[in-house]
């Protein structure tokens, strides 16, 4: 779990981690007081706190979680975002999907409610269009939730090619359909609280994002004859 500067919502969200049975890894990048002692506050049975001295981006903190992850044994790691967006009664099918496809990218496909913001409901339309024309695939979810489950041994050797900031989600989906890996969508509902804050930038994140869309379009026809050949597998759990 990443968090940069949230931490009221996180003693929720971490109930419904550990009611599902999950250890936990919540990375402060960079985060300031108050909130960089609450979340250290936090560690405890099932909980470990990792701290990036200074902010590195939200991919570069999901990247220190996945290590930690992985050196600690686990084959596969679910991603959720600290400020409770994401609906936690999604967990249970988000798990069954990852215990039954473990080879697989498990991903939230967002159903949002009145609260998501015009701006950020369009960004996402466009970047939904790029990515299906990046994969060839209609089907792929959204790519910006942040809730999914990755299988570590596909993805660990792709992070040194994705963006460490908030492109990162995009950014190694696309990089996972390319490499073979087989994509399972499941419905999560999404809502944005009043009393929230984002840590996206409407202007400097959506430019990193646009950049990031660029250099996989460049890259795109060195992965076209191994899409055409092989058509990405997008499974839809409803």
């Amino acid at each position: 779990m990443p968090s940069h500067d949230h931490w009221r919502a996180l003693p929720g969200v971490l109930a419904a981690l550990r009611q599902a049975g999950l250890e936990t890894f919540v990375v402060d990048d960079g985060s300031a007081a108050p909130a960089a002692a609450a979340l250290a506050a936090l560690a405890g049975p099932g909980v470990r706190v990792l701290r990036h001295a200074a902010r590195r981006g939200k991919g570069a903190a999901i990247a220190t979680g996945f290590a930690a992850a992985a050196e600690a044994g686990f084959a596969q790691a679910l991603q959720i975002d600290a400020d409770g967006q994401h609906d936690v009664a999604a967990l249970p099918r988000l798990l069954a999907a990852a215990g039954a496809r473990p080879e697989a990218l498990i991903v939230g496909h967002p159903r949002y409610d009145a609260s998501a913001p015009a701006g950020r409901r369009i960004g996402r339309l466009v970047s939904r269009f790029w990515v299906a024309v990046e994969t060839l695939s209609p089907a792929m979810p959204d790519s910006l939730c942040g809730l999914r489950v990755y299988p570590l041994a596909a993805t660990r050797p792709l992070l040194a090619r994705v963006p460490p900031g908030m492109a990162f989600d995009t950014a190694i989906l696309v990089r996972l359909v390319w490499s073979g890996v087989s994509i399972v969508r499941v419905p999560v509902a999404v809502r944005y609280p009043a009393e929230n804050f984002s840590n996206f930038n409407m202007l400097s994140d959506n430019v990193a994002i646009s950049r990031m869309h660029a250099a996989l379009m460049l890259e795109w026809p060195r992965h076209l004859p191994r899409l055409l050949a092989r058509r990405p597998r997008v499974v839809r759990e409803e």
